[in-house]
């Protein structure tokens, strides 16, 4: 019996030998283990109506990252979020968007209006955050709703928006291309927050936005403001008969950085229905594989990426590759490393952000309160890597050593388009990654591109999924993530 024993502990320590041992065979073979089936799949969990398109803060959202951290825990990765758990909680007020919304332009004949009903997601978007009710006004162009003295600059000067309906633009006249110096001014008034603020500041009751028309949760919410998003065709229909013209319009604001507000003469219906919840939770899910180096594991990979969406606004908006594709890549990468027990002497970190899509709030409260140094830390994002042919990472320019562990991957075995460039991350930030970098890691963010893509709209949805780019951004990630947890060199 004792004989057994020491038989079965010295089975066991070279088995435990053995699964140290980092070939480049046993490397590959897990590489092949991760499989577009696999993925898709889980694209298409995460797609489900259940969960209601994860809007962080509602009980959709929470039910899909309990499912996420049910798969890391059946895997063998160990939680990381808060006191032990999968998760690291933060507050998020969320506004559910439910039918009967609608805008209507009236037209003015001799004896009577017309009303020209517009068509949802082609023609207007309801706005995420907007108020609920039903408002008619005349609608004042407004350019980008800015009032900003110390730049001698207000939209607003010399035009009477008290209980009218503005138009806007998004963004500011002075765009990040221009360079920090002549942006930086600019940066918070591009900010939807304070382009809704300074409208209500006026006295404005609602708003077109010209933005998209898609929908879009990353605003501030007034009980009694009220707003769509829409598209050209509103767009056009504002400016008919008026003597002036739109593209040339904002051409001359950016040109000349002088207001082209004025009264457009035109009256629009807004209808929104609308529940807003003020006391809303939303939670990160984290998981760690620890390293096996004494010094080395206190130096963290993190894969990145957003778990949320939009929710329903009002039909359901499923995400399917924003961002159902990246968490579904992060995890053919987490499965394979855990399942497979590759060896990695720095660990490594899976994050899911929540509220991604309502002003970073998860990435935000990530970088407040890490759970490695951020000094120790680098983060491999991903942002809609379910479409086209070719994969691009933000900032691979600005962060060579990371970079050459992809291009050297590639290179070996995936051989995909792949490029990248520098990124300023000067203007309003909208990828996780753009946070973390601020806080002080290298970062880079990964897509894909070179298929029909649609943003922040219902038909973002399984159908223009595929499934083998999913599948190469998955390996190339999982080659990269082992060479450089191993890497006798410094990663930054």
């Amino acid at each position: 019996m004792k004989k057994t024993g020491i038989i079965l502990l010295l089975v066991s320590v070279l088995i435990q030998v053995r699964s140290q041992e980092l070939t480049e065979t046993g490397i590959v073979n897990a590489m092949h283990s991760i499989s577009s089936h696999d993925l898709l799949k889980y694209v298409g969990i995460q797609c489900d109506e259940k969960y209601q398109g994860r809007l962080t803060g509602t009980s959709g959202y929470q039910a899909c990252a309990d499912w996420l951290a049910g798969e890391f825990s059946e895997w063998g990765i160990s939680p990381s979020g808060e006191n032990g758990s999968w998760y690291q909680w933060f507050n998020v007020p969320y506004t559910m968007v439910l039918p009967d919304c609608g805008l209507t332009l009236h037209i003015p004949l001799k004896n009577g209006n017309i009303l020209k009903q517009y068509n949802y997601i082609t023609e207007f978007m309801p706005g995420s955050t907007s108020g609920s009710g039903e408002i008619t006004g005349e609608v004042v162009y407004a350019g980008y709703g800015i009032t900003a003295p110390e730049l001698g600059y207000d939209d607003y000067r010399g035009i009477d928006v008290k209980g009218k309906i503005i138009m806007i633009e998004r963004e500011s006249p002075v765009n990040p291309s221009a360079g920090a110096d002549k942006f930086n001014p600019w940066y918070e008034y591009s900010f939807h927050q304070y382009k809704h603020a300074n409208a209500i500041k006026h006295g404005a009751i609602g708003m077109l936005y010209n933005y998209g028309p898609i929908a879009n949760p990353n605003n501030a919410y007034s009980e009694k403001f009220i707003y769509v998003h829409v598209g050209d065709s509103v767009v056009k229909d504002i400016f008919s008969g008026t003597g002036k013209d739109h593209r040339e319009i904002v051409a001359t604001i950016d040109k000349t950085i002088k207001p082209q507000s004025f009264n457009t003469g035109k009256v629009v219906t807004i209808k929104m229905s609308t529940v807003h919840f003020p006391e809303g939770k939303g939670s990160n899910v984290i998981g760690l594989l620890k390293g096996s180096d004494p010094e080395l594991s206190k130096e963290v990979i993190i894969i990145g990426a957003h778990l949320d969406h939009l929710g329903m606004c009002y039909d359901l908006i499923p995400g399917a590759n924003d961002n159902a594709s990246a968490v579904a890549v992060m995890m053919g990468v987490a499965k394979a490393l855990a399942v497979n027990k590759i060896p990695l002497k720095r660990s490594v970190m899976f994050v899911a952000f929540g509220s991604e899509e309502q002003g970073l709030l998860g990435s935000k409260a990530f970088a407040a309160d890490p759970i490695f140094p951020l000094k120790k830390s680098v983060l491999l994002n991903m942002d809609g890597v379910g479409i086209g042919q070719g994969i691009n990472a933000a900032a691979g320019k600005d962060f060579p050593v990371l970079w050459s562990f992809f291009e050297e991957a590639n290179k070996k075995y995936i051989h995909r388009t792949l490029v990248t460039g520098s990124f300023s991350n000067l203007g309003r930030p909208r990828l996780d990654a753009a946070i973390l970098l601020r806080a002080g890691v290298p970062s880079l963010s990964f897509s894909t591109f070179g298929s029909l893509n649609y943003y922040h709209i219902p038909m973002d949805n399984m159908e223009i999924i595929k499934p083998e780019i999913m599948e190469d951004m998955a390996q190339l990630l999982f080659l990269s993530v082992v060479a450089m947890a191993n890497s006798p060199t410094p990663l930054i």
